[in-house]
């Protein structure tokens, strides 16, 4: 060691600031208005409120369990082609955060990079389309295009989730490998006899977002199911109403689970 180096002096810590005094803000114990008042903030949060009335009406109607000559029947069906209109307007200028989320990613591979242009720009062309299907359905543009501009954008739709599954499984295995390693680091430290309580910490944000990542996988299949029916328009047996209802109100909850935690 130079003499330089041993004869430096220790660094003297900066004074503390109002900043650093103060206690960390609480994030967990949150009070339920304002976290309710956050959510419905969200453009994402309302949207999914209204998919969830959506689908548990279509549930209740292709379930047969009402007479058509009811006239709750009637209003069942009118409230959900309303609110199916009003979830399309939620889409307007969405396509943007897929623009800004393909150009700020970082990749590590050229297949990395081919999946993020199939998921994020699928899904940006079905919400950009989306826009022209809400125009149509509102009686700006000739409805005679609504079928075809509808047609076009669960083929966008479906290919974009073709590309967010493929990336979610790639996260998720990697995932599983963290996973797998900070088991061992906690075995060594156990037989060590050393403090494993930040791996423990680590250990707990790791399997809960590996869980969120499960959730959005199963969101995305439920999605891609609902995406075929459109194209397949209601053929097949995959295309079953109440089967579609049921992976659409599946989506939802998850989606509304995932927009509550996040904000």
């Amino acid at each position: 060691m130079d003499s330089e180096t041993s004869t430096q002096k220790p660094a003297i810590a900066p004074a503390p600031t109002p900043e650093t005094l103060a206690p960390p803000s609480p994030t967990k114990d949150r009070d339920f208005l304002n976290h309710l008042e956050a959510y419905l903030a969200k453009r994402d949060g309302v949207d999914k409120l209204l998919k969830i009335s959506r689908y548990a009406s279509k549930i209740v109607l292709a379930s047969s369990a009402l007479p058509e000559s009811l006239i709750l029947t009637q209003r069942l069906k009118s409230f959900e082609s309303s609110v199916g209109l009003s979830r399309k307007a939620f889409r307007l200028g969405k396509f943007v955060q897929d623009l800004n989320a393909l150009r700020n990613s970082h990749f590590h591979s050229k297949q990395e990079i081919f999946l993020a242009i199939i998921a994020y720009g699928g899904e940006g062309l079905y919400y950009f389309v989306e826009q022209f299907v809400w125009l149509a359905k509102a009686g700006l543009i000739d409805s005679k295009h609504s079928k075809n501009l509808g047609k076009i954008s669960a083929w966008f739709e479906f290919i974009g989730y073709i590309g967010g599954i493929s990336l979610k499984i790639r996260d998720l295995k990697k995932l599983i490998e963290d996973e797998v390693y900070l088991e061992s680091t906690i075995e060594v430290a156990v037989v060590r006899g050393n403090g494993y309580r930040v791996e423990e910490e680590k250990m707990k944000k790791l399997r809960e977002k590996k869980l969120m990542k499960k959730l959005s996988i199963i969101q995305d299949l439920a999605d891609g199911l609902m995406a075929l029916a459109d194209i397949r328009d209601g053929k097949g047996r995959l295309s079953a109403p109440l089967l579609v209802s049921f992976a659409g109100l599946l989506s939802a909850l998850i989606s509304a689970h995932k927009n509550w935690v996040s904000c």
